[in-house]
């Protein structure tokens, strides 16, 4: 199963270096020199690694046969796979794992639906859709184990822990 580790960003100087939103929690084993990923869109791979650094806390990526600014910009906003299984490490999951699974009280009551992670600065964050609820309802949970104790993936479910009113706002909207 082709999972994401990458976002491509910006271009970085003249030479064909890209910046990259970082998606795996082994960047060091994942950007090598020769890696091949596949690509989304997949017209725009797929990509060989030539090199990986890091530069003012930004992984800069440059590939074979990209080698100016003008095809790094062609790559902006490509989305880097590869192929693998589930997760092997106790306490990490893929987007796809966590997206659909149910998101509940530790008492069974059903609070939504998990539809995306945003992965960003300080944390990650899950996008919780509230139950009967529609996009512009989505609530952001910061995803650590206070907030979301529980992740179970092979029943379907995340626990979540809200602080009061977290989940009111959507609550409202529907009425």
């Amino acid at each position: 199963m082709d999972r994401v580790v990458a976002r491509i960003g910006r271009a970085h100087g003249l030479r064909g270096e890209v910046t990259a939103e970082v998606r795996t929690d082994s960047p060091e084993r994942r950007f090598v020199a020769g890696a091949v990923f596949s690509t989304d869109p997949a017209e725009r791979g797929p990509l060989t690694l030539q090199s990986a650094r890091e530069h003012s806390g930004v992984l800069l990526l440059a590939f074979e046969g990209v080698d100016d600014r003008e095809g790094a910009e062609a790559l902006r906003g490509t989305v880097l796979l590869v192929d693998a299984g589930a997760s092997d490490e106790p306490d990490a999951w893929y987007d796809d794992e966590l997206v659909g699974l149910r998101a509940e009280l530790a008492d069974g009551t059903a609070l939504g639906e998990v539809v995306g992670l945003l992965t960003g600065g300080a944390q990650d964050l899950l996008q919780v859709r509230p139950v009967g609820g529609r996009p512009a309802d989505d609530v952001l949970v910061p995803f650590v184990t206070a907030l979301v104790p529980t992740v179970d993936v092979a029943g379907g479910r995340v626990v979540l822990d809200p602080p009061g009113g977290m989940f009111d706002g959507a609550d409202e909207q529907e009425s």
